[in-house]
Protein backbone atom coordinates (compact mmCIF):
# COMPACT_ATOMS: atom_id res chain seq x y z
CA UNK A 1 0.00 0.00 0.00
CA UNK A 2 2.91 2.36 0.81
CA UNK A 3 4.29 1.90 -2.72
CA UNK A 4 0.92 2.77 -4.22
CA UNK A 5 0.69 5.98 -2.20
CA UNK A 6 4.23 6.95 -3.25
CA UNK A 7 3.36 6.30 -6.90
CA UNK A 8 0.20 8.42 -6.70
CA UNK A 9 2.05 11.25 -4.93
CA UNK A 10 4.89 10.96 -7.47
CA UNK A 11 2.45 11.24 -10.38
CA UNK A 12 0.74 14.26 -8.79
CA UNK A 13 4.12 15.89 -8.24
CA UNK A 14 5.14 15.06 -11.82
CA UNK A 15 1.97 16.66 -13.18
CA UNK A 16 2.60 19.79 -11.10
CA UNK A 17 6.20 19.91 -12.34
CA UNK A 18 5.09 19.64 -15.97
CA UNK A 19 2.46 22.33 -15.44
CA UNK A 20 5.21 24.46 -13.89
CA UNK A 21 7.04 24.49 -17.21
CA UNK A 22 4.14 26.34 -18.79
CA UNK A 23 2.49 28.30 -15.95
CA UNK A 24 4.45 31.24 -14.56
CA UNK A 25 5.03 30.96 -10.83
CA UNK A 26 4.79 27.21 -10.46
CA UNK A 27 8.13 25.58 -9.70
CA UNK A 28 9.29 22.79 -11.98
CA UNK A 29 12.52 21.34 -10.60
CA UNK A 30 11.38 20.83 -6.98
CA UNK A 31 8.30 18.90 -8.09
CA UNK A 32 10.32 16.77 -10.52
CA UNK A 33 12.89 16.03 -7.81
CA UNK A 34 10.08 15.06 -5.45
CA UNK A 35 8.66 12.77 -8.13
CA UNK A 36 12.04 11.14 -8.65
CA UNK A 37 12.50 10.51 -4.94
CA UNK A 38 8.98 9.08 -4.61
CA UNK A 39 9.44 6.88 -7.67
CA UNK A 40 12.81 5.57 -6.49
CA UNK A 41 11.05 4.36 -3.32
CA UNK A 42 8.13 2.81 -5.18
CA UNK A 43 8.73 2.06 -8.85
CA UNK A 44 12.06 1.54 -10.58
CA UNK A 45 10.26 1.57 -13.92
CA UNK A 46 8.73 5.03 -13.35
CA UNK A 47 11.99 6.37 -11.92
CA UNK A 48 13.98 5.16 -14.93
CA UNK A 49 11.39 6.59 -17.31
CA UNK A 50 11.58 9.96 -15.58
CA UNK A 51 15.36 10.31 -15.47
CA UNK A 52 15.72 9.08 -19.06
CA UNK A 53 12.94 11.32 -20.35
CA UNK A 54 14.18 13.56 -23.14
CA UNK A 55 12.47 16.67 -21.74
CA UNK A 56 12.27 16.12 -17.98
CA UNK A 57 15.41 14.14 -17.26
CA UNK A 58 17.73 17.16 -17.59
CA UNK A 59 16.09 18.90 -14.62
CA UNK A 60 16.88 15.92 -12.42
CA UNK A 61 20.31 15.02 -13.79
CA UNK A 62 21.58 18.60 -13.36
CA UNK A 63 20.65 18.40 -9.70
CA UNK A 64 22.08 14.92 -9.13
CA UNK A 65 25.34 15.66 -10.95
CA UNK A 66 26.02 18.65 -8.71
CA UNK A 67 24.44 17.09 -5.57
CA UNK A 68 22.45 20.24 -4.98
CA UNK A 69 22.22 23.85 -6.09
CA UNK A 70 24.42 26.84 -5.33
CA UNK A 71 23.10 29.55 -3.03
CA UNK A 72 23.06 32.00 -5.93
CA UNK A 73 21.08 29.57 -8.10
CA UNK A 74 18.57 29.05 -5.30
CA UNK A 75 18.15 32.79 -4.75
CA UNK A 76 17.75 33.40 -8.48
CA UNK A 77 15.25 30.55 -8.85
CA UNK A 78 13.11 31.57 -5.89
CA UNK A 79 13.17 35.24 -6.92
CA UNK A 80 12.15 34.39 -10.48
CA UNK A 81 9.47 32.03 -9.20
CA UNK A 82 7.95 34.76 -7.00
CA UNK A 83 8.11 37.33 -9.79
CA UNK A 84 6.21 34.93 -12.03
CA UNK A 85 3.84 34.05 -9.18
CA UNK A 86 3.07 37.74 -8.72
CA UNK A 87 2.43 38.15 -12.44
CA UNK A 88 0.10 35.16 -12.37
CA UNK A 89 -1.79 36.32 -9.30
CA UNK A 90 -2.15 39.98 -10.24
CA UNK A 91 -2.34 39.91 -14.03
CA UNK A 92 -3.33 36.48 -15.33
CA UNK A 93 -5.84 34.88 -12.98
CA UNK A 94 -9.11 36.67 -12.24
CA UNK A 95 -10.66 34.26 -9.74
CA UNK A 96 -9.58 33.53 -6.19
CA UNK A 97 -9.09 29.74 -6.32
CA UNK A 98 -6.36 29.72 -9.04
CA UNK A 99 -4.62 32.60 -7.28
CA UNK A 100 -4.59 30.69 -3.99
CA UNK A 101 -3.36 27.51 -5.69
CA UNK A 102 -0.49 29.31 -7.41
CA UNK A 103 0.59 30.95 -4.15
CA UNK A 104 0.39 27.64 -2.23
CA UNK A 105 2.43 25.85 -4.89
CA UNK A 106 4.98 28.68 -4.94
CA UNK A 107 5.25 28.42 -1.15
CA UNK A 108 5.86 24.67 -1.46
CA UNK A 109 8.50 25.33 -4.11
CA UNK A 110 10.18 27.91 -1.89
CA UNK A 111 10.29 25.54 1.07
CA UNK A 112 11.71 22.76 -1.11
CA UNK A 113 14.36 25.07 -2.60
CA UNK A 114 15.28 26.47 0.80
CA UNK A 115 15.17 23.43 3.03
CA UNK A 116 15.07 20.21 1.00
CA UNK A 117 17.49 20.78 -1.86
CA UNK A 118 21.06 20.88 -0.52
CA UNK A 119 23.13 24.00 -1.04
CA UNK A 120 26.53 23.37 -2.63
CA UNK A 121 29.49 25.67 -3.10
CA UNK A 122 30.51 26.30 -6.68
Amino acid sequence: MKKGIFIILGIISLILGIIGIFIPGLPTTPFLLLSASLFIKSSTKLYNWLIRNKFLGAYISDYYNNKGLSKLTKIFSVTLMWIMTSISVFLIFNTLIPKILVVILALIGTVVMGFVIPTVKK
